[in-house]
């Protein structure tokens, strides 16, 4: 019933805040714990994690004309990045004898390391010596400046549009993209879930939804009538 008055369509993150200051105001001012332990939150939201075919992907790498911009899109897919960390990226975070990449204080506050792979490698090289990054791996106009999140989202949607993707495609949809080419690749759920930096497994195992590779081992029924 608590929901009854509220707002629709509002985010979950919204709807927990409202419970928790409906908690706090019933058990320290009304004095009522009976009433918070009848407040139930909203159930947890489970989408499914938007995946783009091999294709689609080649077709955005390819449609960056600029190196900077191929680069950065390439990393993003080729490593599993998120868009912040690989905004913070600085050049001394690319081990490039060992094909490594190292993420420093990710979310969770939790550092990884990332092989990567050799043709991005050879662009990192060719990228270096044209732009020669002094603080971040990606700076913005202005030299020691962080490249900004709005201008990354602008260089996706410039690939898009050259790609005639019509699909509303978002620097997240990459990520997710190279934790499922892994998975249909044969890769260890372990292994996937390290690379990505989840916490939990469970996080990492949604990708088992989306897995062509997995999905078309399932026989429909229709097929043995």
């Amino acid at each position: 019933l608590f929901f009854v008055g509220l707002p629709k369509k509002l985010s979950q993150s919204y709807q927990n805040q409202a419970v928790n200051a409906a908690k706090l105001f019933f058990k320290t001012v009304q004095g009522s714990k009976l009433i918070t332990e009848q407040i139930e939150r909203p159930r947890p939201e489970h989408k499914l994690p938007n995946v783009l075919s091999k294709e689609d992907v080649a077709a955005i790498l390819q449609a960056s004309q600029n190196l900077k911009h191929r680069t950065m899109l390439s990393l993003i897919y080729a490593c599993g990045l998120r868009r912040g960390e690989l905004l913070n990226l600085k050049p001394e975070n690319v081990d490039a004898k060992r094909h490594l990449l190292i993420i420093v204080n990710a979310k969770g506050k939790k550092d990884r390391v990332i092989p990567i792979s050799d043709k991005v490698i050879v662009m990192l090289r060719e990228y270096y010596k044209i732009y020669r990054p002094r603080i971040w791996l990606f700076e913005g106009q202005e030299p020691g400046t962080q490249y900004s999140e709005t201008s990354l989202q602008k260089v996706l949607k410039h690939a898009l549009d050259h790609a005639k993707i019509k699909k509303p495609v978002t620097l997240h949809w990459l990520r997710h993209s190279y934790a499922t080419h892994l998975l249909e690749a044969g890769t260890d759920l372990r292994y996937i879930q390290e690379l990505l930096g989840h916490k939990s497994s469970k996080t990492t195992e949604i990708y088992t939804h989306v897995c062509e590779k997995s999905l078309l081992k399932i026989s429909s029924p229709f097929d043995n009538l």
